[in-house]
C-alpha cells in the first residue's frame, strides 16, 4: 500500500496550500508596486558608477589638510565602540530584571522582556535622529543612538544567558546562609561573563556595520562623506569609500571573531 495515498487528505493537501498562499502574497506584493519603467538616464548614470568603483579615488585615503577615508573610518571605528561599550554595561540590569530565573514573579521578568522589545522596536537611524534633535549633529548622538539601540537586543541576549545557568552552584551557597548578593557574585557572574563578553563582541560586529550609516542622517561616521559624494555624483569618491568600509567590516569580524574564540 502506497504510503503517500494512506496519509490523510490534509496531510497530502497542506504543503500545497501553504505553497498557494506563498505565491498568492507574492502576487499581491508585486501588485502594489508602482514601477513606471527605468529612467532615461539610468544607463548613463549605471555606466558612471560601474567607472567610479573601477577607478576609486585614491586620493581621498589620506589628506593631511583636511577630511579623508582614514578619518572617517576612524571616526566610525570609535562610534561603534563607545556604543558597544556603553550598551554592554547598560544593558545588564535590564537584563537581570528580564531573566526569568531572577525573579520569583513571573510578572516581573515578563515587563522586563515587555521594555526591551520596545527598545528594539525602533531603528538606529531613528535613534540617532531623536539624540540629533538632542544634542545636535555629530559623533556624540551616533554613539548614544548605538549604546541606546543595543541595549534591547543585547539585554535579551544576556538574559537568556542567565536563564540558562546551572543552579547548583547557587543552591549550595543558599544551603550555607548566603546572601543574594553573594550569591550573584560567585555563583551567577563566573557562569555568565564570558558569554557576556562574547555577545558584546558579536553586538560589536553589527554596530560597525551600524556606525557606517548614521552619518547619513548627520550622526557622525563615515556616512556624512558619502552622502556628500553621493549627492555631488562623485563615484569616484563614493568607490573608495564603500572599498574602505568593506576592508574595516571584514577585519573587525575577523579580530572579533578571534576574540571571541579566546574567550568562549
Amino acid at each position: 500500500m502506497n504510503v503517500w495515498s494512506a496519509r490523510p487528505l490534509w496531510h497530502r493537501l497542506r504543503p500545497w496550500v501553504w505553497v498557494a498562499i506563498l505565491v498568492a502574497v507574492y502576487i499581491w506584493a508585486f501588485n502594489g508596486l508602482n514601477f513606471e519603467g527605468f529612467q532615461s538616464t539610468a544607463k548613463t548614470v549605471s555606466l558612471s558608477i560601474v567607472d567610479g568603483f573601477m577607478h576609486p579615488d585614491w586620493d581621498y585615503v589620506y589628506d593631511p589638510a583636511g577630511e579623508d577615508l582614514l578619518r572617517g573610518l576612524l571616526d566610525t571605528l570609535i562610534i561603534s565602540i563607545l556604543g558597544t561599550f556603553i550598551s554592554a554595561f547598560l544593558c545588564i540590569p535590564f537584563a537581570f530584571w528580564a531573566a526569568a530565573n531572577m525573579s520569583k514573579l513571573r510578572a516581573i521578568s515578563g515587563g522586563g522582556k515587555v521594555v526591551l522589545s520596545v527598545i528594539r522596536v525602533f531603528p538606529e537611524m531613528i535613534v540617532a535622529i531623536l539624540f540629533i534633535k538632542a544634542v545636535g549633529p555629530g559623533s556624540f548622538a551616533g554613539v548614544l543612538a548605538l549604546g541606546v539601540h543595543s541595549v534591547g537586543m543585547l539585554a535579551k541576549l544576556y538574559a537568556e544567558s542567565i536563564e540558562s545557568i546551572d543552579t547548583g552552584p547557587s543552591e549550595a551557597l543558599t544551603a550555607t546562609g548566603a546572601s543574594k548578593l553573594q550569591i550573584l557574585w560567585f555563583a551567577v557572574l563566573p557562569q555568565v561573563i564570558p558569554q557576556f563578553f562574547s555577545y558584546a563582541l558579536y553586538r560589536f560586529e553589527i554596530n560597525m556595520r551600524s556606525a557606517t550609516t548614521l552619518g547619513l542622517v548627520g550622526a557622525g561616521g563615515i556616512g556624512t562623506p558619502l552622502l556628500f559624494a553621493l549627492q555631488m555624483r562623485n563615484w569616484n569618491r563614493v568607490g573608495v569609500i564603500l572599498l574602505g568600509i568593506i576592508v574595516l567590516v571584514i577585519l573587525t569580524d575577523w579580530i572579533s571573531g578571534w576574540i571571541r574564540k579566546r574567550i568562549v
